[in-house]
């Protein structure tokens, strides 16, 4: 060996040396952040996307005691309708909760002349206003009312104001319809592929074609938050 060589051969074992070195805490870094971001980062998440959201009561917008009786059920569904009319920002969501269980318990004729009986209480579960406010409906222990054939036992109703047919659902409802649906289907450990439509189960244009659309994307975010939720 030169002397040449015996002088840089300590230099060459020190840069392998060092470069072990930075090699070493670079695995010790991925290994500990990593696994720390996957402990205390992930079930954050899906506790903030599957907490309760704000939901008015029943008692806050001033309801009135059900008539008669319902059946009670277990959910196991959750079924998407809109209320087929215009949208109305002038009108506070209270008193549109008002108007519909007005009009749900007494008997009516409908825009089709089909007759309406007079219902136990508002049909659907909660309603989500244009503004995305969430209103409690009917207690989600009974059972729904529909006008159309088909039998709503299991189903948790969820109704949005608007007429999807010919308007959009607003940036404001469709980000409580997820707040919801999320809450829903985690508490009541309903599958995403439960998620659908009125007009799955019957023959009518509810929800409209506007909304419908968005439910593809709705049932794959419920199905990660479902999977995330169960690696806690």
């Amino acid at each position: 060996m030169t002397l040449f060589e015996t002088v840089l051969t300590p230099y060459k074992n020190m840069k392998q040396f060092f470069l072990l070195i930075i090699i070493f805490i670079l695995l010790l870094s991925y290994s500990v952040f990593g696994n720390r971001e996957t402990i205390a980062i992930t079930p954050t998440r899906v506790f903030r996307q599957t907490s309760r959201p704000k939901i008015i009561s029943r008692k806050k917008w001033k309801a009135k005691e059900p008539i008669g009786k319902a059946q009670k059920h277990t959910i196991g569904y959750i079924t998407i309708h809109h209320t087929a009319t215009l949208q109305n920002e002038k009108i506070t969501i209270e008193k549109k909760m008002q108007n519909l269980q007005n009009f749900s318990q007494n008997e009516s004729l409908l825009a089709s002349g089909k007759a309406k009986p007079a219902w136990f209480d508002v049909p659907y579960h909660y309603y989500i206003g244009v503004d995305g406010k969430i209103a409690e409906g009917r207690e989600i222990k009974f059972v729904g009312d529909t006008n159309t054939e088909y039998d709503p036992t299991g189903h948790a109703l969820i109704v949005l104001e608007g007429n999807f047919q010919t308007e959009q659902p607003s940036s404001r409802q469709q980000k409580s319809l997820q707040k919801i649906v999320a809450w829903l289907a985690f508490n009541r450990k309903v599958s995403a592929s439960k998620i659908k439509a009125h007009n799955d189960y019957a023959a009518t244009a509810c929800p409209g074609e506007n909304l419908k659309k968005l439910l593809p994307a709705l049932r794959q975010k419920i199905g990660e938050i479902n999977r995330a939720s169960e690696k806690r």
